[in-house]
């Protein structure tokens, strides 16, 4: 793998459209839920199961672009056997990573628990494709809140913050 921020990013994301981490139905969910980013399209149903407030299984399908398909495989890996807390933590990371409100360069340090996801953080220079890569990540905030449906229009999402023209 490259050490170049660019081509890390396009290798990643490669790698994880061509091979999707968790892709596929859970049959056993205790939290699902769909989300939709109506510009790009994306269309994705996430589903997991806590046992004892630990993340045991989760899984996500759908039709989606290659960014959001990453995404959602990497958030997957990530949170798969924390505690509902910690995902909290992570989801609310992420997002803040990946819209620019937080940043190594001069805004909020970013999130002690990225980690490899760090890789999306130049994501917030394309304001048309943030969308797709927070998605999962609204999705997986809706599904632990017991809500059955998100996109990243609404108003009401928990995560919602306008991102101009995206």
């Amino acid at each position: 793998m490259s050490t170049d921020p660019k081509t890390l990013y396009q290798e990643v994301i490669l790698d994880h459209n061509k091979k999707p981490r968790n892709y596929g139905v859970l049959e056993h969910a205790s939290h699902q839920a769909e989300g939709l980013n109506p510009l790009c399209g994306d269309h994705i149903h996430l589903a997991l199961e806590l046992r004892d407030g630990t993340v045991a299984a989760i899984a996500f399908h759908g039709e989606s672009c290659a960014i959001c398909k990453a995404s959602a495989s990497m958030m997957t890996v990530a949170v798969k056997g924390k505690r509902r807390d910690e995902a909290q933590t992570l989801i609310h990371e992420f997002v803040d990573m990946a819209t620019g409100r937080a940043d190594a360069g001069g805004g909020q340090a970013v999130g002690p628990h990225i980690g490899r996801l760090a890789v999306f953080s130049g994501i917030r220079e394309l304001p048309m494709r943030v969308k797709c890569a927070i998605l999962p990540w609204h999705t997986l905030q809706a599904a632990l809140n017991a809500v059955a449906t998100t996109s990243t229009e609404a108003g009401n999402d928990p995560l919602h913050m306008p991102l101009g023209d995206a």
